[in-house]
C-alpha cells in the first residue's frame, strides 16, 4: 500500500465525537447515567408497599423538588431532559458503531469471534449476542411504560389520576406483568454485558484480575436491578401490596 493510499484511508476516519473511542465513551457515560436512573426508579417503586398515600405523595414530591428556585416540575423535567439526551445519544452511538462494523465485515461481524473450537463465535456470552436486539426490546417497552404509568394514555388496569392506582391496576393484569418480565430480562442481559463494556471503554479493565472483579460486579448489578424491578409487579399480581 502506497503512502498516498494510507494517507487517503487515514483521512477518511471520523474524528471528534464521530471517532470510535469517542462513540464508545458516549455509550459508556450515557449508559452509566441510565443505570443511576434505574436504581433511583427501582427505589421509588417500593413506595408501593407503603400504600396509596405514600406512593402518590412521593410522586407529587418529585414535582416540587427545587421549589421555589425551580418552577413546579422543574427538577423533574431537568432529569427527564438529561435522561432523554442520554437515551438518544446512546442509541445514536450504538447505531453508528453497528453500521461501521457491518461495512467493515461485510455483514459478518460475528466472524471476529471465530476460533477453531468455535467457528461461529459461540464463545461470546449470550448477553453480548442479545445486546443489540435487547436494546430494541427495552426501547419499545419504555415507550409503552411511559404511555401507561407516566402519560396515562394507556390504561390496561383502568384509568386513574392516581399513580398508585395506575400501577396496582396495571400489574393486576397478567399480560402486563408478562411484558414487564420480558423487558426486564432483556434489560438484565443488556446490563450484564453493557456495564462491563462501559468500564472497559473508560479504561477500567486493564488486567485479568480487574476483568474478573468487574465482571462479577456487572452480574450482581444486572441481577439486583432485574429482580428489584420484578418484585413489585409480581407482588401486586399475587395480591400483596403491603397494605
Amino acid at each position: 500500500m502506497s503512502a498516498a493510499t494510507v494517507s487517503r484511508t487515514t483521512s477518511k476516519r471520523p474524528g471528534g465525537f464521530g471517532s470510535g473511542p469517542a462513540l464508545h465513551g458516549i455509550m459508556a457515560v450515557t449508559g452509566l447515567i441510565m443505570i443511576l436512573f434505574l436504581i433511583a426508579h427501582a427505589w421509588g417503586n417500593y413506595k408501593l408497599f407503603s400504600g396509596q398515600e405514600a406512593f402518590d405523595g412521593y410522586s407529587a414530591y418529585l414535582r416540587t423538588v427545587g421549589e421555589p428556585i425551580l418552577p413546579y416540575s422543574g427538577a423533574l423535567w431537568i432529569m427527564r431532559t438529561v435522561l432523554l439526551i442520554s437515551v438518544v445519544a446512546h442509541i445514536w452511538a450504538a447505531v453508528v458503531l453497528w453500521a461501521r462494523m457491518r461495512r467493515a465485515t461485510a455483514g459478518r461481524g460475528s466472524a471476529r469471534y471465530a476460533t477453531r473450537k468455535s467457528p461461529r463465535g459461540v464463545q461470546r456470552s449470550y448477553a453480548s449476542f442479545t445486546l443489540r436486539w435487547g436494546g430494541v426490546v427495552i426501547a419499545l417497552f419504555v415507550v409503552y411504560h411511559v404511555l401507561h404509568l407516566t402519560v396515562n394514555v394507556i390504561a390496561p388496569g383502568g384509568a386513574s389520576d392516581s399513580p398508585y392506582q395506575r400501577m396496582v391496576g396495571g400489574f393486576a393484569v397478567w399480560w402486563v406483568v408478562l411484558s414487564y418480565t420480558v423487558a426486564l430480562l432483556a434489560l438484565g442481559f443488556h446490563l450484564r454485558h453493557g456495564f462491563w463494556e462501559a468500564l472497559a471503554s473508560l479504561g477500567a479493565n486493564r488486567s485479568r484480575r480487574q476483568r474478573r472483579i468487574y465482571s462479577g460486579i456487572a452480574l450482581a448489578l444486572a441481577l439486583a436491578i432485574t429482580i428489584g424491578f420484578l418484585i413489585p409487579p409480581y407482588a401486586v399480581l399475587l395480591g400483596y401490596t403491603g397494605t
